[in-house]
């Protein structure tokens, strides 16, 4: 691999990944909206836990699940293009894989915005779709029906389909490269969520979280519930 084309891949990924499609839509529908500080409601309809992340989903909270559906979807198309161009320039190499790290690093510690930027599971799900499709589809599918049907926990459904992507790369590619790749993408996403993560389970243990009412609102976890209450399966609660 040519060390100009590692660093130029590395460079130019990282700097598309940084553009924050949640605070230029919010900008452009909903210039007076505070993106970076949006709250989440709580159990008694007051304000509660202050979102860390800047992204779709935190954007849909003030502009709509429609809205909050676009910007996921660029969020998607920024992570398809510097991975399916490198593939396309250099499809012998690896360039792609590297693109497909650093769309996500951009995207969530983007240097335009002080390292702020989103969760990262847009873009890294439009990385997966280049590097292979099929696997993707499978791998979120099967965390989906992991966290619904045999944990029952939203966030399990919503995180695990980069544990089965890791595993189908372990059992269908079999090269390292692919395997280093799926390895790096849970480190970085388990990294970024860990602030909210926390922050979440913390509000929760305090009552002041609804989490049915929260899904409700994202984008997201509008279409997980209606899965989930189609199959008769609710977000486990925590029992008091």
């Amino acid at each position: 691999m040519d060390i100009f084309i590692v660093v130029f891949s590395a460079s130019i990924s990282y700097l598309i990944g940084g553009i924050s499609f949640a605070r230029v839509v919010t900008r452009l529908l909903a210039p007076d909206v505070d993106v970076e500080n949006i709250r989440l409601p709580s159990s008694d309809g007051q304000e509660g836990q202050q979102l860390r992340s800047v992204s779709a989903t935190v954007a849909s909270l003030e502009l709509g699940p429609q809205a909050g559906c676009a910007i996921g979807l660029l969020d998607i198309l920024k992570g398809v293009l510097p991975v399916l161009t490198l593939k396309l320039l250099f499809p012998e190499e690896y360039y792609f894989l590297i693109a497909a790290v650093f769309v996500v690093i951009g995207h969530i510690w983007p240097i335009y915005y002080h390292f702020r930027g989103g969760g990262g599971i847009s873009p890294t799900y439009g990385g997966f779709f280049v590097v292979d499709f099929i696997g993707t589809l499978i791998s979120a599918f099967a965390g989906m029906v992991f966290g619904f049907f045999i944990v029952r926990d939203i966030l399990i459904a919503y995180t695990s389909g980069l544990w089965f992507m890791l595993l189908w790369f372990i059992i269908f590619k079999g090269e390292w490269p692919y395997i280093v790749y799926g390895i790096v993408m849970n480190i970085i996403f388990t990294i970024a969520i860990i602030p909210d993560v926390k922050d979440y389970l913390k509000a929760k243990s305090k009552g002041e979280l609804d989490m049915g009412a929260s899904m409700e609102i994202f984008p997201m976890g509008r279409g997980m519930l209606k899965i989930m209450k189609f199959f008769g399966v609710e977000p486990k609660k925590k029992k008091g």
